[in-house]
Formats: structure tokens, C-alpha cells, sequence
């Protein structure tokens, strides 16, 4: 078994460098899953589900998880497209062909892809706000009644 010290120096860089130079890779190149955890506020479940699914490949040191820097990119854009409210087949999609054409800087989005999410999204917030008056008109009945529960108390 592995100590965390000899852990730390077998993490040397996959590729070489420019010129045949080739760096140890620090501590700061890598987060832990429980780094990441926390820097994007999801849990270690949720982490794990990606990598399930096969959306986030962290580098695997026997049990421990280490996210690389385009590991975490690649994380920041599946957080973009649920943000956007797209499913996480459509995220992957788009996570792919956006590091196919440019290096993944952005989501591939097309024009029509982002006026039907507008409409569907416009929709699920009509939705919402339709969902959230009957819970406050039923608040307010409840409210009511229980103060007229306890009217009728105080006067008996």
C-alpha cells in the first residue's frame, strides 16, 4: 500500500512538455473529491453519479479520486447545462462537441436548442408560479381555520 508521500511523487505528468521537459505535478494541480465536493457545493454522491455515468473521468489513485484541472472544466460546463436546465443526456452531448471543436471552453449550443430551452423553461416557470399561489391560497386557509380553532377555544 501506497503512503501519502510516495502517493504524491508517483503523480508525474502524463504528456511530456515542450523540449522533453517534463514537471512533477503538484498537490495544486489536483483536488480531492471531497475538494470538489465542497468548491462546488454538490455531494460526494452527486460526484460519484458523474462518474458513473461516465461525464467526469477523475484520475483514479487506488480509492482516491483526484480531479485535474480538465476534469474540473468539464465539471463546471455539466454544472452550466443543469443550471440551464438541460438533461444530462444533452449535457453530454454538448460537453462532447464543445471539446471536440474548440477545447470545451463553452457549451455547443444551436439557436433553435437555445429558443426551445427559453420556451420550456418560460413554461416550467409559469408552472411554478401557478404550483406555489395554490400552496400560500392553502396556507392561508390553513392559517385561517386554525385561528378560528382556537377562537372558538378561548371562547368555551
Amino acid at each position: 500500500m501506497l503512503t501519502e508521500d510516495s502517493r504524491r511523487s508517483a503523480l508525474i505528468a502524463p504528456k511530456s512538455r515542450p523540449f522533453g521537459i517534463e514537471r512533477p505535478i503538484s498537490d495544486s494541480d489536483f483536488m480531492t473529491i471531497g475538494d470538489v465536493s465542497r468548491t462546488y457545493g454538490l455531494s460526494l454522491r452527486a460526484l460519484r453519479f458523474y462518474e458513473e455515468r461516465g461525464l467526469i473521468q477523475p484520475i483514479r489513485r487506488g480509492v482516491t479520486r483526484l480531479y485535474d484541472q480538465p476534469t474540473r472544466a468539464r465539471l463546471e460546463l455539466i454544472l452550466k447545462g443543469k443550471q440551464l436546465g438541460f438533461t444530462l443526456t444533452e449535457i453530454r452531448r454538448m460537453v462532447q462537441e464543445a471539446e471536440d471543436k474548440s477545447g470545451g471552453g463553452e457549451l455547443a449550443l444551436a439557436p433553435k436548442q437555445v429558443v426551445e430551452q427559453i420556451t420550456l423553461l418560460e413554461r416550467q416557470r409559469r408552472d411554478l408560479d401557478v404550483a406555489i399561489e395554490e400552496l400560500r391560497a392553502t396556507h392561508a386557509r390553513m392559517l385561517g381555520h386554525d385561528s378560528q380553532i382556537e377562537q372558538a377555544s378561548a371562547v368555551a
